[in-house]
């Protein structure tokens, strides 16, 4: 079983004591819509291409975002993209043995990479603050599900490992030997990889 962070399908069998676990689990289901309002903004709103810096920063942070991204995929493999229930094994190796939730961390470093690149700096706190609320009630409802499904060793690696802030001092055990190779890794992640290629390139046309 992947750790929270991955993009796994699974019903909606986890608790639900809170609204924001609820929340989660409907998130979760519309998880390929929600950068939806920040593609119609980057589009919609005029560039602001006065600050070179912010271009360059932007494009730093979305290199930041895509390699944290394809360090998790190539620990973690295909099972990051499936759409069926099948669940993959506890993951604790490469970013995981840090943080819980590396891809999400990657999704918001690339969005807030492309607003800044925009020069829509302003934006940029909406952005992290919309993707912050979203993604923390999906890991909310995440880890109840993968709580119940894996049991002890799951609610051990929460201790160990934090939820958003990587620790580099983390205790976690490594589950698994190895990693997938890099062609297989690109060749998961080549969809994001197209989609970060196509929006420098609708950046570019507009500017």
């Amino acid at each position: 079983m992947a750790p929270t962070g991955t993009t796994t399908h699974a019903r909606m069998d986890a608790p639900e004591q809170d609204p924001i676990v609820r929340l989660g689990g409907w998130l979760f289901k519309q998880r390929s819509w929600l950068p939806i309002p920040i593609v119609v903004a980057l589009v919609a709103l005029p560039l602001d291409v006065q600050h070179p810096l912010a271009l360059w920063g932007g494009v730093l942070l979305v290199a930041s975002g895509q390699g944290i991204r394809l360090w998790a995929v190539r620990h973690i493999g295909v099972i990051s993209r499936t759409r069926s229930e099948r669940l993959g094994p506890l993951i604790s190796t490469g970013p995981f043995a840090h943080v819980r939730n590396p891809l999400y961390l990657g999704n918001i470093a690339l969005w807030l990479g492309f607003t800044i690149s925009a020069g829509l700096l302003w934006l940029a706190p909406m952005v992290l603050l919309m993707l912050g609320v979203e993604y923390h009630a999906i890991v909310r409802w995440e880890e109840g599900l993968l709580a119940t499904r894996i049991g002890e060793s799951y609610r051990s690696y929460l201790t160990r490992v934090p939820r958003w802030i990587p620790s580099w001092q983390s205790g976690a055990t490594e589950t698994i030997t190895g990693a997938y190779s890099w062609r297989d890794t690109l060749f998961s992640e080549r969809s994001t990889l197209i989609a970060v290629a196509i929006g420098y390139l609708i950046l570019w046309f507009k500017a």
